[in-house]
């Protein structure tokens, strides 16, 4: 494959622009040109100057593309006709668009920029090193304005310019209708993700196109009513109008992953060029199908396995395979099902499953959920999690970390309460980001633990993490020993035992806590933990 190269005059240009022959694809960055540097674009074609090439990618294929200039809408693609989209050039195209045509763009604060006002000086000779074309709203009655230069005729305004005037003006007209662009054109033989990555390539300075921008080009489709950027807004905020994520606390979820979910229902792979395969009209068909599977596996994931926000998933890539298995089944679990989803959800986490290589082993755990759809129970022969006890002792609490991700899973799993008030302790994908975030409270606090000759590392336990409020965590316990914070809870609340069950903490004495024996803590809740992670590796199905 070679790109082919070729001359456009200005006239040509426009008359493609003009037709819908020509546009600008909508991953393109915006327009970002100042009316100065349009000026000074103009006055290098008057003098004959290079200005670049334009590259375009010429196809068939409907892409997602910009339908307006400023105030100027463009006209629709001409029907039956290939479109050149352009890949290098938007930003000088768009400048000698809006000039040709007079376009007012009003930008941030309301700035309004009228390209009207670029004028061309007739009294100056084009063929100087002197500028000629200035980005001015004053005129004299040397000046006209690019645009009228190019719109009108001259017998029009013959009474209002000199001879000499005139002459430059017909002379100014002339280089702009005929200046040769220089272009490079690569065919419909070259793949939407060979083009974009032209585009890329090209644009070095730049815009740098990830998978999703790609996919929506793609997947446009006017016909249709299809646009995958909207469909994706709308998934994720609805702006209290219908069913969205954010209503779910999971509108953190990343675009790849609903790309993913897409792919897979397709039955197709999940990496890269596994979805730039995917089929157009394929891809619309299941989208809404997909997005509902999309929403079945959410509430899974929040009233089955009660993880109440997205950024406590230890991999969005649970999410695909759970959407895959709701696409599939087309209605709720069974009984069985469920247990067996849950299996694999806490396999799939505390086996770091998809740390490494995850778009294989997405594709390769699609057969473990094949298999639960027929109520079946997958093997995880060889795979098995190597847990135990010391291991979660000595595991330093990350929010990143996917592991510890599981064990909060777990913490939230059994609604934790507050320690003064009993009442269930709210959790906020806002929250969830960092160490020392609102929800997250070192039982011992690190702060004690440093000042009696712990390491930060062993104070950073996720045995010792619980998950309380912001009040509570920044007011009242600060850096005090759990034995003197917690005499306060155990005197003025009244359930406080029910409370700290709810933190897989069962006995205060036995757990060490009346004497701040921090290694008795570890053990006693590691214990506890472990419980309960077997269970739910081991359901009795």
């Amino acid at each position: 494959m070679q790109p082919s190269n070729a001359y456009q005059t200005y006239d040509q240009l426009f008359a493609d622009i003009d037709r819908g022959r020509i546009k600008v694809p909508k991953f393109q960055r915006e327009f970002v040109w100042s009316k100065e540097q349009t000026a000074g674009l103009l006055d290098s074609l008057i003098k004959g100057y290079p200005i670049g090439t334009f590259i375009y990618w010429t196809t068939h294929d409907e892409l997602r593309y910009q339908k307006e200039v400023g105030n100027f809408a463009l006209p629709p693609i001409e029907e039956g006709f290939p479109v050149s989209y352009v890949l290098d050039g938007q930003q000088r195209i768009t400048s000698l668009y809006a000039a040709r045509k007079g376009v007012v763009f009003t930008r941030e604060n309301n700035q309004r920029i009228d390209y009207k006002d670029i004028v061309v000086d007739l009294s100056l000779d084009p063929d100087s090193d002197d500028q000629v074309v200035f980005a001015s709203s004053i005129k004299s009655s040397s000046m006209i304005s690019v645009h009228d230069l190019l719109n009108i005729s001259i017998v029009s305004v013959v009474k209002s310019y000199s001879e000499a005037q005139l002459k430059h003006l017909e002379d100014y007209k002339g280089r702009f209708g005929n200046y040769n662009f220089s272009t490079i054109t690569i065919g419909a033989e070259y793949s939407i993700d060979v083009a974009t990555e032209i585009f890329v390539r090209i644009n070095t300075g730049g815009t740098h196109l990830d998978l999703f921008e790609i996919m929506v080009a793609k997947t446009y489709s006017e016909k249709r009513n299809f646009d995958l950027l909207q469909r994706y807004e709308n998934l994720m905020d609805t702006d209290g109008t219908g069913k969205d994520l954010k209503r779910a606390n999971y509108d953190t979820i990343p675009k790849i992953t609903i790309l993913q979910c897409v792919a897979i229902c397709l039955g197709e792979g999940v990496r890269r060029q596994d979805i730039l395969r995917l089929d157009k009209d394929g891809f619309i068909d299941i989208w809404e199908d997909v997005k509902a599977s999309i929403f079945a596996a959410v509430d899974f994931l929040r009233s089955h396995l009660k993880v109440p926000v997205s950024n406590l998933l230890p991999y969005n890539a649970l999410l695909t395979l759970l959407t895959y298995f709701f696409f599939k089944s087309g209605g709720n679990p069974t009984v069985r099902q469920a247990k067996l989803l849950t299996r694999y959800f806490w396999w799939a986490s505390l086996a770091r499953r998809y740390s490494a290589s995850a778009d294989s082993n997405i594709t390769a755990d699609r057969k473990k959920i094949d298999r639960i759809l027929k109520d079946e129970q997958p093997s995880y022969r060889g795979e098995e999690v190597d847990l135990n006890e010391s291991k979660l002792r000595d595991y330093e609490f990350s929010t990143s970390d996917a592991f510890c991700k599981a064990i909060l899973c777990l913490y939230v799993f059994f609604q934790p309460k507050s320690f003064d008030t009993a009442r269930t302790v709210i959790v906020d994908n806002s929250w969830l980001a960092y160490r020392n975030s609102k929800n997250y409270h070192h039982f011992f606090p690190i702060s004690y633990l440093t000042k009696t000759g712990h390491e930060d590392w062993q104070a950073n336990s996720i045995m010792n993490i619980t998950i309380v409020d912001d009040f509570l965590n920044k007011h009242k316990i600060r850096a005090k020993a759990p034995s003197v914070y917690m005499k306060e809870y155990s005197d003025s609340n009244a359930e406080i035992s029910d409370a700290m069950r709810s933190h897989l903490i069962d006995d205060l004495s036995a757990a060490g806590v009346w004497n701040d024996d921090y290694k008795k803590f570890l053990d006693i809740r590691a214990k506890r933990v472990m419980k309960e992670i077997n269970k739910r590796l081991n359901p009795r199905l």
